[in-house]
């Protein structure tokens, strides 16, 4: 899975992009301090089965604190996109062409509005006119590259009468279009006329679906700590009441994560409260007050509700825990509870069996639900926190 964070520059980016990954990326106060794609590896925390089982889990990838299970996920922080971006502007082609294999993207916004659109600092900027930019370059996007190839494409579809559907996510699969991608647009366009006499209205808004339904986005509401920034919440939700929109503070995350990694305090990630087990000096201290006095109005800082929304509110992915010896839940190494994967909703036993290793799949028998230790097909339909033992023929 990957997920883009995008925005326009100087809005938070690179900050969220590091509290997320605790990567040494560029920051800094002014536009476009990006200027190459940064990738790095975030996580989204759910709850370990191993206090359920009394066991002390051991990750292969990831980690788990007091019972919380983080699992990996890549993150890509790309240049900051301005109007125009699809035209060329800025580092737009760049940007853009970054996103392509992004599953979902995180839309970074200064919802203090104190960056105008091309990132520059200023006062009581409206914060939404970033979410319809946006969406515009992205859907444009699209358009261009559905035009460059549409005229000759959509008579040969007409002529040969192929299965639409198919035949466009085949054209369109450099961009993650999937074929129930394009099934969903063609059932809300509700077009009877041949492709080849659609006009431009038509093929923009045809764009501009497939772009919502293959690059979804969820919307960070960034430096919710500064002045506006809660009126330009309320605002904004009012305003787009269809997206899901998540305040954060990426500064007060990235402080806390860099407080834990260096032992000063003990963080779970997401959570509301830290505590200090290291000796810390009078300005570290007066800037964990801060953060415990944010924490106490805000509840979290949003880092960790952004990735986990994106991920199983959006995307409705699911999380199982694989084992090769169901009464010791361990791997043949004997590390206890050490994959946790995700999965796409609908996914099976036998997508699990796969996942694990080729050969599990091509000899798959059955799958045993270790909670119940009831056998299951390989129809079987995983779901959050399942633990499963995969039986393959030897």
């Amino acid at each position: 899975m990957l997920i883009g964070i995008v925005g326009k520059p100087n809005v938070g980016k690179s900050t969220f992009f590091k509290a997320a990954t605790l990567a040494e990326v560029l920051i800094a106060d002014y536009p476009f301090a990006t200027i190459k794609a940064n990738h790095g590896v975030g996580y989204v925390k759910v709850d370990c089965v191993d206090k359920e089982f009394k066991v002390e889990c051991k990750p292969k990838h990831g980690f788990c604190l007091f019972h919380k299970r983080f699992v990996p996920i890549e993150l890509l922080d790309v240049a900051g996109l301005v109007p125009g971006a699809h035209e060329g502007k800025g580092l737009g082609n760049k940007f853009l062409d970054d996103l392509r294999q992004a599953d979902i993207l995180i839309h970074i916004v200064d919802i203090s509005g104190e960056t105008d659109v091309e990132g520059k600092k200023t006062e009581g900027y409206d914060p939404s006119k970033d979410v319809l930019f946006l969406e515009e370059e992205l859907n444009y996007w699209y358009l261009g590259i559905l035009k460059k190839v549409w005229k000759s494409f959509s008579r040969r579809i007409d002529l040969e009468k192929s299965k639409i559907a198919k035949a466009i996510a085949q054209q369109f699969s450099g961009l993650k279009v999937t074929e129930e991608d394009v099934k969903k647009v063609l059932k809300q366009m509700d077009l009877a006329k041949k492709l080849s006499e659609w006009n431009d209205d038509e093929l923009l808004k045809f764009a501009s679906l497939l772009r919502k339904f293959s690059k979804p986005i969820i919307i960070a509401a960034n430096k919710i700590d500064k002045k506006e920034g809660l009126e330009n919440l309320k605002k904004l939700k009012e305003k787009f009441p269809n997206l899901m929109i998540v305040p954060c503070s990426s500064e007060a995350e990235l402080a806390l994560r860099e407080a834990a990694k260096s032992r000063l305090i003990e963080y779970v990630p997401g959570e509301n409260d830290f505590k200090i087990i290291g000796k810390v000096n009078e300005k570290q201290k007066k800037g964990l007050e801060f953060v415990k006095k944010f924490l106490k109005e805000h509840k979290t800082t949003g880092v960790q509700q952004v990735l986990n929304s994106a991920v199983f509110e959006f995307l409705k992915y699911v999380y199982v825990f694989p084992v090769e010896n169901q009464n010791k839940l361990t791997d043949k190494d004997g590390n206890v509870l050490p994959d946790c994967f995700l999965f796409p909703p609908e996914s099976t036993a036998l997508d699990l069996a796969y996942k694990v290793h080729k050969d599990l799949g091509d000899n798959f028998i059955k799958a045993i639900d270790v909670k119940t230790k009831k056998a299951v097909g390989k129809d079987y339909e995983i779901k959050n926190g399942d633990v499963m033992e995969v039986i393959a023929k030897k």
